[in-house]
């Protein structure tokens, strides 16, 4: 199976035909899709400027949208170096719990549904990168009351078992599925008494 770089390298290859190069794009969202498969998917497509089904989209705007994914990639990556220097040191002073965020972190290991979206239509504006960097800096920063992609102050609750990617907080403004360790109890028991709907988030984003 090709791994990440691999692929990277058949999207930039000239000597590839465009359909190749759009399909080995859509393969790397199998090892990096932040938003889950589709919505990163859909937000590349909107970002980019080609279809979600273009057979022949251009290969400058496939290039341009495999460079926002490795940005986004990278920050992953570099985050999860701090985190396993960080546990590494914690164990050489006896501590062998995690926190919490290890615990979402432990979860979301490779990045994929790092900041899942209900909706793979409804999902952030910004490039992923940057919604990568505000999500991890709020992670770091300890609970708050407001969305840390966003900024939004309205959620709604995505049923289903404790800790599974697509469950949880949803943030009504950008269509994030918020990590509860980045949000305050406060934030978390109102959020619960306020459902999401079961098809997504688009009636929902208009009170963001």
């Amino acid at each position: 199976m090709a791994g990440f770089r691999s692929l990277a390298r058949q999207v930039r290859d000239p000597r590839c035909d465009p359909a190749l190069r759009r399909y080995a794009l859509r393969k790397c969202l199998e090892r990096f899709a932040p938003y889950g498969h589709r919505a990163t998917w859909h937000h590349l497509c909107e970002r980019h400027g080609f279809g979600p089904d273009d057979r022949d989209a251009d290969p400058a705007r496939l290039v341009a949208a495999l460079e926002e994914l490795e940005d986004a990639r990278a920050v992953w990556l570099a985050y999860e170096r701090r985190v396993a220097e960080r546990r590494r040191r914690e164990k050489h002073l006896g501590v062998r719990r995690p926190s919490a965020v290890d615990d979402w972190h432990r979860r979301t290991w490779g990045g994929n549904g790092v900041a899942p979206c209900a909706d793979p239509q409804v999902h952030p504006q910004a490039a992923l990168g940057e919604v990568l960097r505000r999500l991890i800096a709020g992670l770091e920063s300890g609970p708050g009351r407001r969305c840390p992609v966003c900024g939004g102050a309205h959620f709604g609750w995505r049923p289903g078992a404790s800790g599974r990617p697509g469950c949880g907080p949803l943030c009504t403004r950008c269509g994030v599925v918020v990590p509860v360790q980045a949000l305050t109890d406060e934030v978390l028991a109102a959020a619960r008494r306020q459902p999401a709907p079961g098809g997504g988030v688009r009636a929902l984003a208009a009170v963001g």
